[in-house]
């Protein structure tokens, strides 16, 4: 293995390369930044906690957009609600098994509930709004740690860290694999992390003269290329994870992960573009400047319609001029002298036109109109529907990226890091490593699926007319198949739904109802018909015997 020095000046190489291949980006972000998410505008200025970052804008009509875009995308991904995943098996044998799909279901429960008590929520919805203005995200996926005063009382923790500080590298199928996170902590934090130890000379002078100074770090994780597969110590695993002292070019600590726990999704990417991706807000950005502009000029001409330059003789007037509320003016008596306001134009309706236009242009960017549309109020189910269907037209370039780069690893990842805490219930024996698949059940993903749905009821509304000329034509529907489909479709929970076992046993115990149902009845017909006989059996009786014997005769006759 190569000695820690040499791999350090390679590792700082590696991240001076990631850096220059960032620097065009910078400045696109920066403006972005600037414009649309202010409060994040310090990419490439350097700015302190509290300062005002709105001094360049003069409209917010691209800051409430993209939070508006941003608050969709958490609602209809991974709304908090609603459940937006679901667990089940690769092994249709599995789904077959009612234990199986109970304890997929209880797994998925514990999922949820460690999801809700953790820091998911805010972290995702700060995920989505640097998706919408930097076109990438980058999340950091753990374990929580009590020992280090996070908090207590959840097993997961997710951190959205701010995209000036990532610097990213794809794989040849275009994945990041390789993530250099360049951040500050305190000196003090640093000996506590790292140990006084394994700290360089200038951490330890700075800890000294003043433990609170930030300190500049660097978080590598990347594929490790060498390792012993047969150990599964933590500079064996998979993911190597480093920090380093760019400083004192020094290691200060190497472990590893079973996964990659940096989440980094694009909302949408040009091929021949390496690592970072593009957003709505970079197609806007031009509207956004040029709105700002044309506000900050209105905003002027509105001072001057309000507040006019005055005309004023040279003459005549005493004292300075008062434009005060009530303010006199005093001018000599017999002279026509009048202050009287310059003549700067009237309205421009041309320019209230053209800001209008731009607006549009920025809420169209951000889909605006139709997010807003498709959460109207008094709608109808099938009004919803077709809203929702369009809005996942809309978003459908962006959606198979985030299930891919988002969703996906974020579900695994979680799943992976519970199961190593033994937070789910022993699975069965005879399911054995089977392997585990997730299912998005979210607003839109449901969306996605209900035109099966609505295929199968027209289905029904179509064969209802001639299943009343020819009742045989259910025959060509295989109606348990169809009910399975959608209770798939639908993800209605295994909790109720009934296993196919429990389904024979009730269908076995419909049968006998139906036939001791039958056989009462014909008993009850029975008895009846035994009850209407015997007035005329008495009547025979009764009857003379020459009637008696005419009787007998018929009988035999008949049979």
């Amino acid at each position: 293995m190569m000695a820690d020095d040499k791999r350090a000046a390679l590792l700082l190489k590696r991240f001076k390369s990631l850096q220059t291949q960032r620097s065009n980006w910078e400045s696109h972000w920066q403006d972005i930044a600037d414009f649309i998410v202010p409060r994040k505008a310090d990419i490439t200025k350097k700015r302190t906690g509290g300062d005002k970052r709105t001094e360049l804008i003069f409209d917010g009509t691209a800051i409430h957009a993209a939070e508006l875009m941003a608050a969709s995308l958490h609602g209809m991904l991974t709304n908090a609600s609603t459940p937006w995943f679901h667990l089940r098996f690769t092994n249709e044998e599995f789904e077959s098994d009612d234990s199986a799909k109970e304890w997929l279901q209880s797994a998925t429960d514990v999922m949820y509930q460690e999801i809700h008590r953790s820091n998911f929520h805010e972290a995702i919805h700060e995920l989505y709004s640097d998706l919408v203005t930097f076109g990438t995200a980058v999340m950091f996926v753990d374990a929580d740690n009590p020992a280090k005063g996070t908090n207590f009382s959840s097993t997961l923790r997710y951190s959205t860290r701010h995209i000036a500080e990532c610097y990213l590298s794809e794989d040849e199928q275009g994945r990041v694999d390789t993530i250099y996170r360049e951040f500050k902590l305190s000196a003090r934090s640093v000996v506590k992390q790292f140990g006084e130890e394994n700290i360089g000379k200038n951490i330890a002078k700075i800890y000294k003269e003043d433990p609170h100074e930030l300190i500049t770090l660097l978080h590598i994780v990347m594929p490790r290329d060498e390792r012993d597969k047969i150990k599964i110590d933590a500079k064996n695993k998979p993911i190597a994870s480093l920090y380093m002292d760019p400083e004192d070019k020094l290691i200060l600590s190497e472990s590893g992960y079973d996964e990659n726990p940096y989440l980094c999704p694009r909302y949408l990417k040009a091929s021949f573009e390496q690592g970072y991706g593009r957003s709505p807000a970079m197609n806007s950005l031009s509207d956004c400047k040029m709105l700002n502009k044309m506000s900050e000029v209105t905003i002027r001409a509105a001072q001057l319609h309000i507040h006019p330059p005055l005309m004023v003789p040279d003459d005549g007037f005493h004292l300075p001029v008062r434009t005060i509320p009530g303010g006199l003016n005093f001018y000599r008596s017999g002279t026509r002298d009048r202050i009287e306001p310059l003549n700067i134009g009237g309205n421009n309706p041309v320019g209230q036109e053209m800001l209008e236009q731009r607006r549009q242009a920025i809420r169209a960017a951000f889909y605006v109109d139709q997010l807003i549309l498709g959460n109207a109020p008094g709608m109808t189910a099938t009004e919803v529907i077709q809203r929702t269907e369009e809005k996942m037209r809309l978003l459908a370039p962006a959606l198979g990226r985030l299930q891919a780069e988002l969703l996906h690893p974020l579900v695994n990842r979680t799943f992976n890091l519970l199961a190593r805490k033994k937070m789910f219930a022993p699975a069965p024996e005879f399911m054995g490593n089977g392997e585990i698949d997730i299912e998005y059940v979210s607003p839109l993903a449901k969306a996605q699926r209900s035109g099966d749905v609505q295929s199968a009821m027209q289905l029904f509304q179509f064969l209802a007319p001639l299943m009343q000329i020819n009742p045989g034509v259910v025959d060509y529907i295989d109606v348990d198949g169809l009910a399975e489909h959608i209770i798939k479709v639908t993800n209605i929970p295994a909790t109720v739904v009934r296993g196919e076992q429990e389904v024979a046993q009730l269908r076995e115990q419909r049968k006998a109802q139906e036939a001791q149902q039958a056989e009462m009845q014909q008993a009850m017909m029975t008895a009846e018909a035994a009850g209407n006989a015997a007035p005329a059996l008495n009547a025979i009786d009764q009857a003379s015997p020459e009637t008696q014997e005419g009787m007998a005769a018929l009988i035999g006759q008949g049979g």
